[in-house]
């Protein structure tokens, strides 16, 4: 185990070394002609305002509708209108093994060597809708469908009693090979139950184009690609 996580440092050490990094690689030389959210399908584009460079969804109800457009002071929600790149495997998951997270979470992770090198990985990270990765928080996908329209148009569902995410037919492939992928370089336990569902996810929804060329830049990029898009069976 210590082994297999130091020469995976070594390699990781080479390409993107934190999860600022990392957002920055994907928004400009893996996701530069794909650029929709993950969850929603929503187009979205860099603009700069007031010298600043901000990732911003194009606003169409077509695809996305807030659920809160505004907060309860009435300031605008701002995360309702920019991407961010979220964890399809959370950051509680693979970290909370970790000895830094029982001494705070997160926080106290940040510069532990192999949580940074989980948090920054580009095989785990998504273009999401801010609000959308807000609503998601930590929690675990659910095997329904969404049936909830809480976002508009978009087909996600978040069930804030169960903390269970629902999600379209279309994606849920991807994230099975993500969470294999995630669960297999860092020895991250999945339950008999999510494991199973998993597995026919993958059936459900397999590999598509963009998938492979993805993989294919993070291989470049980061110096390993996903061997569940490579051919690996699951």
């Amino acid at each position: 185990m210590n082994i297999l996580l130091s020469l995976l440092l070594l390699v990781f050490s080479l390409s993107a070394t934190s999860f600022s990094k990392s957002k920055k690689i994907l928004l400009k030389k893996v996701y530069f002609d794909k650029q929709f959210s993950f969850y929603c399908s929503n187009p979205y584009e860099i603009k700069r305002i007031k010298g600043k460079y901000k990732t911003l969804i194009i606003e169409d109800k077509q695809y996305y509708s807030a659920r809160k457009p505004f907060y309860k002071s009435g300031k605008i929600n701002i995360r309702a209108k920019r991407i961010e790149w979220e964890h399809i495997m959370p950051a509680h998951n693979f970290g909370k093994h970790l000895s830094c997270w029982k001494k705070g979470g997160r926080k106290a992770c940040r510069k532990d060597k192999i949580f940074k090198a989980m948090e920054a990985d580009m095989h785990n990270l998504v273009p999401a809708i801010g609000e959308v990765n807000a609503n998601r928080s930590n929690y675990r996908f659910g095997a329904l469908s969404p049936h909830v329209k809480q976002y508009g148009i978009c087909e996600v569902q978040i069930d804030f009693k169960k903390r269970r995410a629902y999600v379209r037919d279309e994606i849920k492939g991807d994230i099975a090979r993500i969470y294999f992928y995630m669960s297999d370089k860092y020895n991250i336990r999945m339950s008999k139950q999510e494991k199973n569902m998993m597995k026919a996810w993958n059936k459900l929804d397999p590999i598509d184009e963009w998938e492979i060329l993805k993989n294919s830049r993070l291989l470049r990029l980061q110096g390993q690609g996903n061997k569940y898009i490579m051919g690996a069976k699951i």
